[in-house]
């Protein structure tokens, strides 16, 4: 009778055993789900900028990443173990918004990181919009065997509060700041000397249309904290006139602060308006320059 029990227990532990690497989680703060079957992650983190974060709230333009910390189960060959990774973004519809298909193809001869950390990185710019929910699925496999693992999470996009608007029978679906030098959206506000701004607007829309064109003007004033002018342009524009496709498209100014000091926080304000109707645009905001 005890050999019997024995046989029973140790065949109990043997199917455990094989299915150990098979889970299924859900994060109660971001709502993140995660499941994994012959792959396992010890944790899995939202960070931007380097910090962990917890809010599945972006700003446009804003880059986020999703961390899987010290990753196992993959079939180690000669010390390499190798993984792939697809990352798709739909819609609330389902439509497909973004899609790649794997994020470590040029890694042919394996990765030796112990632990194994695995990145994929999200930029919630164009074809993703402001005001707008998304889902984000990445899905991770192993090249050398079957194990895989699946993380979906839900996220919501939204414009940048400090960036203040006020329209007038014109609309536009992205206003926002960005550094040519740096290669990315501004969203915390801060920039620095010597670096090219870019104040850009897309989607504008509502202009009255004359003789097969349309023409704006676009003024930018720029202070420091005392209200001293440090640029002053009326119309950066002239009277050109442009296709809806131009105007529609992205329409920019930008500006650059030489110099080492400044009175922060910098004013600026950009006005847009249409010469051949009525629409206005004001936009403002504050930059810390340092």
């Amino acid at each position: 009778m005890k050999t019997k029990a024995l046989s029973v227990i140790l065949s109990l532990l043997i199917c455990i055993s094989c299915d150990f690497r098979k889970s299924m989680a859900k994060d109660l703060v971001t709502g993140m789900v995660t499941r994994g079957n012959g792959l396992s992650c010890e944790s899995v983190t939202l960070t931007v900028d380097e910090k962990t974060v917890q809010s599945t709230r972006f700003t446009y333009g804003e880059t986020f990443h999703v961390n899987f910390n010290n990753m196992e189960g993959f079939v180690s060959v000669a010390g390499h173990v190798f993984p792939g990774m697809s990352l798709l973004v739909t819609g609330q519809n389902g439509d497909t918004v973004l899609s790649t298909q794997d994020l470590y193809a040029e890694y042919a001869e394996g990765m030796d990181l112990s632990p194994l950390l695995l990145i994929s990185t999200v930029t919630v710019a164009d074809p993703i919009h402001s005001n707008g929910t998304y889902i984000l699925r990445v899905n991770i496999w192993d090249k050398k065997g079957d194990g895989v693992f699946t993380a979906d999470l839900d996220f919501t996009v939204v414009p940048n509060d400090q960036i203040q608007v006020w329209s007038d029978q014109l609309s536009y679906k992205e206003i926002y700041l960005y550094s040519e030098q740096r290669g990315k959206v501004i969203t915390d506000q801060k920039a620095r000397f010597n670096e090219n701004i870019y104040f850009l607007i897309e989607g504008l829309d509502g202009l009255v249309e004359e003789n097969g064109s349309f023409s704006v003007g676009l003024g930018m004033k720029v202070s420091d904290a005392d209200g001293n002018l440090i640029i002053d342009e009326e119309d950066l524009l002239g009277d050109s006139g442009y296709s809806y496709e131009q105007m529609h498209s992205q329409l920019s100014a930008h500006f650059i602060l030489t110099g080492s000091q400044v009175l922060n926080p910098v004013d600026v304000e950009i006005v847009v308006w249409d010469k051949h109707g009525d629409g206005k645009l004001n936009i403002s905001t504050q930059l810390l320059i340092n």
